[in-house]
């Protein structure tokens, strides 16, 4: 069974639909890409500062290290620990950094797959948020994209 938070921006659409789109779904668990190389299972979950952070973090630390004469073999162990801290800590960190740029988490969810979760988290969070409807006339043979476009501001047929 997977299990994830979902997070919902600080700014979003008052449309349902738009708001579900916007919706980040966070894996609970661990990263096998974290625990080997950080760096990498940083930047693979959007984290670049702490890609940034990581890397200057261990130079520091083996500088210190090799400066008070401590055995390569500690160290390697000592960075060893900390990338397995991390690959089980990435989902943490994720959800930090979301809740730190202002994103609500909404709730949790499990199942079998990331589509199994996003269904069922769907299917008990649409029916509760409110249905905008559109203020675009729309008749026979009038859509909201014919009557004009938000790429092309002449209309459909100019």
């Amino acid at each position: 069974m997977a299990t994830y938070t979902v997070h919902e921006p600080p700014v979003s659409d008052s449309d349902r639909v738009d708001r579900a789109v916007e919706l980040a779904f966070v894996k609970d668990g661990f990263s096998w890409l974290t625990a080997i190389f950080p760096p990498l299972g940083f930047i693979a979950h959007g984290l670049w500062l702490m890609a940034i952070a990581y890397l200057a973090g261990v130079g520091l630390l083996g500088y210190v290290l090799t400066a008070l004469k401590v055995d390569p073999s500690w160290i390697s162990l000592i960075v060893f620990m900390i990338n397995l801290y991390l690959g089980f800590e990435i989902s943490t960190l994720r959800r930090w950094m979301l809740d730190q740029k202002g994103w609500q988490m909404l709730g949790v969810v499990n199942g079998r797959s990331i589509a199994e979760c996003e269904r069922r988290f769907f299917e008990s969070w649409l029916p509760g948020q409110p249905v905008i409807q559109s203020d675009t006339p729309s008749g026979p043979g009038k859509t909201a994209a014919g009557s004009g476009s938000r790429f092309w501001p002449f209309g459909a047929g100019a």
